[in-house]
């Protein structure tokens, strides 16, 4: 694998929902976009996550029975009690060993970057993370990273997110013949057995995105009176259109890849997503949203109708 272009990861600068804010191609305040995963949230069959959540929630409260006694107290109704379980349930979650997981899979990620680059890995890597990383390289090696960690806008879905790779490819297809070309890629280090719809669906909506350099308006979120007066910005269209560029030309909305890395596995496998299956998704799930926000879908019951001189 050999990377041709590498541009440093800055985020973009978000609200309290952690919705990108981004200044519109034609220009004006910028405006707070929906997470690319949180707009595709709405396809997926979680219960399967859900049920997985309840459980491990059950085994780290088990570990730490100090945890119910809190829980005991609390109001389950009461809005201020709310928000006290809910920590608790995260916290419980957490001993479980539940977001261990997660917090394997960023620390891959950041291991893959450095074999991307062709660099030796960080002093003090562990034996597993080093297998792991050989099979990546392994794994990748008929790919050209064009691209790591970009952030792109879709402004026909009113979405923003981070794809994970860029790859150019040239070889043996899905569909058995040469195919050739850029495809969004995306590294996943836990088991791809359920969600596969919402991969397809994640990808297909990078690639129709358009790349945003947030980085020509920037801003320090930290400083909450430039970030204020930052977000009452009015940004011309002239401005605003030069911070947006397209993909390249030959990137693929009809197949993208997958790139399966169990943490602790020590294998690494390839696996191609139909992107076109995935758009359909995408523009479902958009039907959706907008559906969820129509007024009417109930009334009040009407026990009598009361006009003049009748009861």
């Amino acid at each position: 694998m050999r990377i041709v272009e590498l541009t440093p990861t800055v985020d973009v600068p978000r609200d309290g929902w952690d919705r990108p804010l981004v200044i519109p191609k034609q220009g004006g305040k910028p405006v707070a976009l929906t997470r690319t995963t949180t707009f595709i949230d709405c396809i997926e069959d979680k219960s399967a996550l859900s049920g997985w959540k309840s459980r491990m929630t059950l085994v780290g409260a088990a570990m730490r029975p100090d945890l119910l006694n809190v829980v005991s107290q609390l109001d389950p109704e009461e809005p201020a009690d709310k928000r006290k379980l809910d920590r608790l349930a995260e916290q419980a979650l957490d001993i479980s060993g539940a977001n261990a997981k997660r917090e394997k899979g960023t620390h891959l990620h950041t291991l893959s970057e450095y074999v991307d680059r062709g660099q030796p890995l960080p002093a003090g890597t562990s034996p597993h993370d080093k297998l792991d990383m050989a099979a990546y390289m392994g794994a990748t090696v008929p790919f050209t990273v064009k691209a790591v960690e970009r952030f792109v806008v879709v402004p026909e879905l009113g979405t923003g997110g981070t794809f994970d790779r860029l790859l150019e490819y040239a070889g043996p297809g899905p569909e058995g013949g040469h195919i050739e070309g850029h495809f969004i890629g995306d590294l996943k280090t836990g088991t791809i057995t359920y969600g596969k719809l919402k991969m397809a669906t994640q990808l297909a909506v990078y690639s129709h995105g358009e790349f945003y350099d947030h980085t020509l308006f920037p801003v320090d979120p930290a400083d909450r009176k430039a970030f204020a007066a930052w977000k009452k910005r009015e940004v011309s269209a002239e401005e605003a259109a030069v911070a947006y560029s397209p993909l390249p030309g030959h990137v693929s909305r009809k197949w993208g890849i997958i790139i399966n890395l169990p943490a602790g596995s020590g294998d690494c496998a390839l696996h191609w997503v139909d992107l076109e299956i995935g758009w359909d998704a995408a523009r479902l799930a958009r039907q959706i949203r907008a559906t969820r926000s129509a007024k009417g879908a109930m009334l009040p019951w009407v026990t009598g109708v009361t006009s003049a001189g009748t009861c």
